[in-house]
């Protein structure tokens, strides 16, 4: 059985420490690129396989549009979104279906209550019900749906692997990440998932985050416009409040967590950020892979305080904050 690196394989990524005590501790994996795409950072093993779960979104939009999905905006940044089914993304998803004359009952995805919980709370005392429009990955299953119609092919079955959209999205991600796809898995909204090594991740990410919409390539025209369609709206990657939202706010990176413990940050400046935190805790890994750029000259020192002060990180106590979750020394 293929299996992901092991706790001998990682370092410390970061800490959490409670009244001067550290608590907890995240390891894994994590891998730096230089703006011109030379590895210039290990920490722990990168060559490991990974299964890339919402990370892998960014290459499955671009083959969405190059296989034919015209896509602009707001929607094409929900195509690549882990969005938390606001009102707003879920608009943006069902404008995107009934353009295609799509309707939500073709969308593959399970139904979900929306994922920020001032929407649930109002859903719920409008006797609402969960919906796939309001499930995370709307936005990526609906762009596979436009690329079917524009293509021709079948919409009916567009999740199994064998599928023509799927064939297409699985070599895309080979072009990319210069790999042969491990082994397909099946992610948590039905879609194929591919294992591929943090390494390859890395490249495939820096080579979209780092792509020119003027460019004469079409491949790289797609990941350019797709970078500055995230960047021009970071509300809809993921939702106000939000990780990665916070992040392409505050510094400019383009950036794109997955599920497990999985990151993806490009800096402005091209310098890229994979990483795996073993035990599938995403809490840490936008402060850890800001820190990473920061090291390697991507980042200022004062874009990682100003994206710490930003996020989530407080241990509480007693209805105070008490400690902090930080990068390890380590790295």
């Amino acid at each position: 059985m293929l299996e992901t690196l092991t706790i001998q394989d990682s370092v410390e990524l970061a800490v959490v420490e409670r009244s001067g005590f550290v608590e907890s501790r995240h390891v894994g994996a994590a891998v730096v690129l230089s703006s011109d795409g030379d590895v210039i950072a290990r920490h722990g093993n990168v060559d490991a396989l990974i299964l890339p779960r919402s990370s892998l979104k960014p290459l499955q939009a671009v083959a969405c549009i190059t296989a034919g999905a015209v896509l602009e905006g707001e929607q094409l940044a929900i195509s690549t979104a882990s969005h938390v089914g606001t009102d707003r993304h879920a608009s943006v998803v069902r404008d995107m279906l009934t353009e295609g004359g799509l309707t939500e009952d073709h969308l593959g995805c399970p139904a979900s209550w929306p994922t920020d919980s001032a929407s649930r709370d109002e859903l719920v005392r409008e006797h609402g019900e969960p919906s796939r429009v309001r499930m995370p990955c709307s936005g990526k299953h609906a762009a596979m749906l436009r690329a079917c119609v524009a293509t021709g092919w079948p919409t009916d079955g567009y999740l199994d692997p064998a599928h023509p959209l799927q064939a297409h999205i699985r070599d895309v991600v080979e072009r990319l990440t210069g790999e042969k796809v491990a082994h397909t898995a099946i992610d948590g909204c039905g879609a194929p998932v591919h294992a591929i090594t943090l390494t390859g991740l890395a490249r495939s990410i820096h080579r979209i985050g780092t792509a020119s919409d003027r460019s004469p390539f079409a491949l790289h025209r797609v990941a350019g416009s797709l970078v500055r369609a995230v960047r021009e709206n970071p509300w809809a990657i993921e939702g106000p409040g939000r990780p990665d939202t916070i992040a392409i706010e505050k510094l400019g990176v383009f950036a794109k967590f997955g599920a497990e413990g999985i990151m993806v940050m490009v800096a402005p400046n091209g310098t890229t950020v994979a990483l795996k935190v073993l035990d599938g805790a995403t809490r840490a890994a936008t402060i850890v892979a800001a820190t990473l750029l920061a090291r390697s000259g991507g980042l200022g020192d004062t874009d990682v305080a100003t994206l710490a002060e930003a996020l989530p990180l407080g241990v509480s106590g007693g209805g105070s904050i008490v400690g902090t979750i930080r990068p390890s020394a380590a790295i």
